[in-house]
């Protein structure tokens, strides 16, 4: 069995809370992606996208999750990690990458205020460009996808436990 799972998807999917969850129920730790980035830069995700931008963002983000090395942890990351194939290949290879998807119309309920999450969006971007581009990404580098369509947190972690045995 591959020793950690990887939670990849859109922002406001739940992988941060569900993450927490997940590692309490497992007993594994618990790693948010984004919180490494912003310790490793001594500054929040926001501040590094005003400071280098969308693209500068995206590489800071590629080199610090391809040195994430951990065993038996639940690793939440951020949206975008999917546009670093080193990181992608890298956390393939540590654990089992598991695509949280929810259908368009309710990942936009949950989001309010997609700038203050650290959010990279190009100018010009919607919202619904972003999901456009990247549910491509998230297909190709999953090894399980759960359909969080009217799952709560509960449901959505029982759902993972149930599909563990396929990536045992």
């Amino acid at each position: 069995m591959k020793k950690n799972i990887i939670l990849i998807g859109m922002p406001g999917v739940g992988k941060s809370t569900v993450g927490v969850v997940l590692a309490k129920v497992m007993g594994y730790q618990f790693i948010d992606a984004d919180l490494v980035i912003q310790e490793k830069e001594g500054k929040l995700l926001r501040e590094i996208i005003a400071e280098v931008g969308p693209e500068g963002f995206l590489k800071v983000e590629n080199r610090i999750n391809s040195g994430i090395e951990a065993e038996h942890a639940i690793i939440a990351t951020g949206g975008s990690v999917v546009y670093g194939a080193e990181a992608m290949e890298h956390l393939g290879r540590i654990g089992t990458v598991v695509y949280l998807k929810l259908p368009y119309r309710e990942l936009e309920r949950r989001l309010s205020d997609i700038k203050g999450r650290g959010v990279v969006l190009r100018d010009g971007q919607t919202l619904h460009d972003l999901y456009e581009e990247r549910v491509p990404l998230y297909e190709k580098y999953a090894d399980v996808i759960v359909d969080e369509h009217h799952l709560n947190v509960e449901q959505t972690i029982e759902k993972i436990m149930e599909l563990k045995e396929r990536f045992q």
